[in-house]
């Protein structure tokens, strides 16, 4: 059955496709890049002077880019739109000595990086992606988008009261994948493995950030094809959508009044604080430098990040039809209901009334509908990078996303009308 006619198939078709492509931060913005490329943007290097020409622009650094689209003439305080997002998902990290097994089995030793639903990571067919670092000082990246590793779930035979009682997982004991067989464990193993996969030279690579990965492809799903499942939706449905926003704004050829912008940080889901997290120091730097590369001042500095609003853009918790009782009685985001607006008065989120406003005139300018979401008095809900932003950058930041179950798990559910109202969303905010 084909899917309904009433969203853009194209775009959804295109976030599944950056999905399955993007199995770690270092392919997502890699993707992101190649897509800005494709609407004339170019990559600057940090270590370089920059200048103040016209035009997309953006940099990389590890699993995070910041893009952002100088029109011409612009003036050196004129403020910045940003669109923030985050690339990083919960998922099993290979360790520094990997090689390791036990009793006739060779496994590869993982760390747990943020807090994946590990359940949802047994009997799952698992490829490994990742960045090597090699000998010369460049990186590769590489991708076994194959079924290469397997944690296998003890069988009920041997754990009568699971069922009952609840899986309970040991995260050292439980989670190391197996990956073949041999009573001997051989030092050196995977990367060698892993320098053959990329057409390298044995003891080329001298360090690894490698992450494993579910090579079920994102597929829709139900009656009428309404939802799709897929794997990173949190957040790389986000960087998806600010991407294609940020092109079209930047093709558009319409007035500016503002500049537009796409930060995705990496290690969001462990707290962001790293050289490439929305708590570290790159947005703020990459937005001085181009008010400084079209002659500003300081005061001219201070003049743009006072005008400035950041959509910090991650998905949110759609009401559960099984858990209903969960969720704030008053509040229930539903998939294919439009972006939903977060709103915590404690600050885990940073929406107030007045970023409300910019979010609502944006969807309505867009015609897109939106959702209010808040958790449940009973339970502490998540953060997000927006109220890291706003406290770093003293930049007013208002948190939205789009609705999805599932959130943390191996494969996430969302609607499929979801991303395309986002994208839709982010681009009238983008050119106000």
């Amino acid at each position: 059955m084909s899917a309904p006619a009433r969203f853009d198939r194209g775009h959804t078709d295109d976030l599944m496709s950056f999905l399955a492509a993007s199995p770690t931060p270092y392919h997502a913005v890699a993707n992101a890049a190649a897509r800005l490329e494709k609407a004339g943007f170019r990559q600057v290097a940090e270590t370089d002077a920059w200048d103040g020409t016209s035009g997309g622009k953006y940099v990389l650094r590890g699993g995070a880019i910041v893009a952002w689209y100088v029109p011409e003439g612009a003036a050196a305080h004129t403020p910045f739109r940003v669109v923030g997002a985050h690339t990083d998902s919960p998922n099993l990290r290979v360790k520094p000595r990997p090689d390791t097994g036990a009793h006739g089995w060779r496994q590869i030793a993982v760390e747990i990086y943020g807090g994946p639903l590990m359940n949802s990571w047994l009997d799952r067919d698992l490829g490994l992606a990742g960045r090597l670092s090699l000998r010369d000082g460049t990186t590769r990246l590489v991708d076994v988008d194959r079924p290469l590793l397997r944690v296998p779930q003890l069988a009920i035979h041997m754990d009568r009261n699971v069922s009952a009682d609840g899986l309970k997982l040991d995260k050292q004991r439980h989670l190391q994948p197996v990956w073949g067989l041999g009573d001997t464990v051989r030092d050196g193993d995977l990367i060698a493995f892993l320098e053959d996969e990329a057409g390298l030279a044995r003891g080329e690579v001298t360090g690894w950030d490698l992450m494993t990965h579910s090579v079920e492809p994102p597929a829709y799903l139900g009656r009428d094809q309404e939802l799709v499942a897929g794997p990173r939706m949190d957040n790389l449905l986000s960087v998806h959508a600010g991407t294609a926003a940020l092109a079209a704004v930047a093709t558009s050829g319409g007035d500016l009044p503002y500049l537009p912008v796409l930060a995705a940080f990496d290690h969001e889901e462990t707290g962001s604080q790293s050289d490439t997290g929305a708590d570290g120091p790159l947005l703020g730097s990459v937005l001085e430098r181009s008010v400084f590369a079209r002659g500003g001042t300081y005061e001219d500095r201070a003049r743009a990040f006072a005008g400035t609003v950041c959509l910090s853009s991650d998905t949110g918790h759609a009401v559960h039809p099984n858990y209903a009782e969960r969720h704030d009685p008053t509040h229930h985001p539903r998939v294919n209901g439009g972006p939903i607006l977060k709103v915590n008065v404690n600050n885990r989120y940073a929406t107030d009334g007045s970023g409300r406003a910019v979010f609502a005139t944006a969807c309505e300018k867009a015609g897109v509908p939106f959702q209010t979401f808040v958790s449940n008095n009973s339970m502490p809900c998540g953060t997000t990078i927006g109220p890291i932003t706003a406290a770093r950058h003293g930049i007013s930041t208002v948190d939205i996303g789009v609705a999805i179950l599932s959130m943390h798990s191996a494969r996430e559910l969302c609607g499929a009308e979801d991303p395309h109202l986002l994208a839709n969303a982010l681009g009238s905010f983008l050119q106000p």
